[in-house]
């Protein structure tokens, strides 16, 4: 990349990398220092080292792998997202796998590569997720969101009907991709309160995941047709 006219080197993007393979780190470490315009600012090898570095380092994207001795990439993108809501997480596995895609798209990643990517199109892809857009392909989320959407149709209606009015509202909310924090100051409460709410109507719901909840929210948005949130 040429520098401006004024003799300064461009600006940087900040690179935050989290894998628990050293030399894979350092590759891609290596990948991404060769360009001027990039500089990795930290990494780590386990999800509580990077919860605990990335909100100190700041960076502008967070490179996650998505299986982790101590725990999940896309959980670590949901919880650096939640304090950092202008974090551009781009998920990096070795699977192409539907349930971490879909994970990773509710967690509010901008987007999921494959670790057999070609250096340069990884390097375009930080380029990308730094500058706002998504790497997500649009027709694979909507075919993934579609199956898992038919597999939770049958017992919906019974499952909403036990929520109250206010967790109908954090559910929807969800089913929009806020984060904890983002539904808080949406809902002028607190984030425990909202962690609260959550954890209730997911167990009433009977599901685990956020986004076999966020699921149920479309089911119901296309039963009900509220008018636009937003």
């Amino acid at each position: 990349m040429d520098e401006t006219r004024s003799g300064e080197a461009p600006p940087q993007v900040t690179v935050f990398l989290l894998d628990d393979h050293e030399l894979l780190r350092r590759g891609v470490k290596d990948l991404l220092e060769a360009e001027p315009d990039l500089r990795v600012v930290g990494e780590a090898g386990t999800c509580a080292q990077a919860l605990a570095r990335v909100p100190a380092l700041r960076p502008q994207v967070a490179l996650l792998d998505v299986r982790l001795p101590d725990g999940d990439g896309v959980s670590v993108c949901r919880d650096l997202r939640d304090r950092m809501p202008d974090l551009a997480c781009l998920m990096l596995t070795s699977f192409d796998d539907d349930d971490a895609l879909l994970d990773a798209i509710m967690a509010g990643a901008a987007g999921y590569v494959l670790k057999q990517v070609k250096g340069a199109d990884l390097v375009a892809a930080v380029r990308a997720v730094a500058s706002g857009q998504s790497m997500l392909d649009p027709a694979t989320t909507s075919r993934l969101m579609e199956s898992l959407r038919h597999q939770q149709d049958g017992d919906a209606d019974e499952a909403l009907d036990r929520l109250t009015p206010r967790e109908r509202e954090i559910l929807a909310l969800i089913g929009d991709g806020l984060t904890n924090r983002e539904i808080a100051h949406e809902l002028y409460l607190s984030e425990k309160t909202v962690k609260n709410h959550i954890s209730r109507l997911l167990a009433k719901l009977g599901v685990e995941r956020r986004l076999q909840a966020a699921v149920l929210a479309a089911h119901a948005e296309d039963e009900h047709h509220p008018p636009h949130r937003r």
